[in-house]
């Protein structure tokens, strides 16, 4: 029988900076993942026993159920999973703490009777997770918990439609150049307090009228005076100044 292709929404999350923290910390940092996870699946209405996962060592990629609402791992999973690492977080030490990177697509895929799930979807998944703009997000905030990056196609279908809970000006589009892989995503950062600047922002500084504004108030001469009776003037203008006189 030919294998027929199936739609399915996919996930792939991986954790920041694991390697290098040992044996013993990879242990409690997946398995906190894991945790975060189940309980974040239970939130949004996923079956997670009907999900075909692949375990990626520092990371798990997850094809979801057939008929799984695309949006559901926008809002509520991702927040969910946000919020439940930021509490793991703050009870643990910096060894053991997890951040991650989050990847969603959707398409058409092959799952051999095994559960094995392959196709191209799936290769696009996997630049996502590694793009550069979702590392460098939690690189320059380090107070997030999560980058999420989404394909155009996942955008396009969830977040262009004003799903309730997603909010399309939290995302930013990026590009994404990975090996032979060329194209434009979508980036939301998960915990950050507030954004940084842009390059473009910070080169732009402030416009010229502030700028002259702001030279003009430095430059300029300060006096202060105080008067009393009998022509007594005190006078202080770029440094100090006596003037006195009677009448």
């Amino acid at each position: 029988m030919e294998n027929v292709p199936e739609y399915r929404a996919l996930l792939a999350v991986d954790i920041a900076r694991s390697a290098g923290r040992g044996d013993v910390a990879l242990r409690r940092i997946r398995a906190a993942l894991w945790a975060a996870l189940r309980e974040a699946f239970a939130r949004s209405g996923i079956d997670r026993e009907a999900c075909l996962y692949q375990d990626l060592g520092d990371g798990v990629r997850v094809a979801m159920p057939a008929g799984t609402p695309k949006a559901s791992l926008i809002h509520p999973l991702a927040h969910e999973l946000s919020v439940r690492l930021a509490a793991h977080n703050r009870l643990a030490g910096p060894p053991v703490q997890v951040r991650v990177r989050m990847a969603l697509h959707a398409g058409d895929v092959h799952i051999g009777p095994d559960g094995t799930v392959t196709g191209r979807p799936l290769e696009v998944l996997a630049r996502l997770l590694d793009a550069a703009p979702a590392r460098d997000a939690l690189a320059v905030r380090p107070e997030a918990t999560a980058a999420l990056i989404i394909s155009q196609h996942f955008h396009e279908e969830v977040v262009c439609q004003g799903r309730p809970g997603i909010d399309p000006e939290s995302f930013r589009q990026v590009g994404v150049r990975e090996k032979e892989f060329t194209a434009s995503a979508w980036l939301h950062v998960l915990g950050a307090v507030t954004p940084p600047a842009t390059p473009d922002e910070e080169d732009a500084g402030p416009t010229a009228p502030d700028r002259t504004a702001r030279q003009e108030s430095r430059e300029a001469p300060k006096m202060i005076s105080e008067a009393s009776g009998h022509g007594v003037i005190y006078a202080v203008q770029n440094g100090t100044m006596h003037i006195t006189g009677t009448t």
